[in-house]
């Protein structure tokens, strides 16, 4: 389960710095100032920094799962879940980006993954 959890972890961070990296080659082209990021890894969720930020934590989780209460450290990606998908994450960065974005971010939400990257909805 460890060796697993460390892949998953590996494959996050990757994924996590990725997606980083696109938003920012992304927003340093004046030409996209006030657009939405719909390349790489945006084509398939509007959140997939969060998304692997998230799979950090649940392969902390998996590392410790085989030590005694290791089981406890689901308690830690749970909560980071519900924080990004209920409180501070997704929702604060919706509601900006539907405030500064408006019709070409509702477009890109009815069209693309919320969290977890995905393909296109028709």
């Amino acid at each position: 389960m460890e060796y697993f959890g460390l892949g998953l972890f590996l494959f996050a961070v990757i994924g996590e710095t990725a997606a980083d990296f696109q938003l920012s080659q992304f927003k340093s082209d004046s030409a996209n100032k006030g657009r939405t990021c719909k390349v790489g890894l945006w084509n398939y969720s509007r959140h997939p920094n969060y998304f692997f930020e998230w799979l950090i934590w649940v392969s902390y989780f998996l590392v410790a799962l085989p030590s005694p209460n290791g089981y406890y450290a689901v308690i830690p990606a749970i909560l980071m879940l519900i924080f990004l998908l209920k409180f501070t994450g997704i929702p604060m960065t919706e509601a900006n980006a539907i405030k500064t974005r408006g019709e070409e971010y509702r477009e890109y939400q009815r069209t693309t993954s919320a969290f977890v990257p995905w393909f296109k909805k028709k």
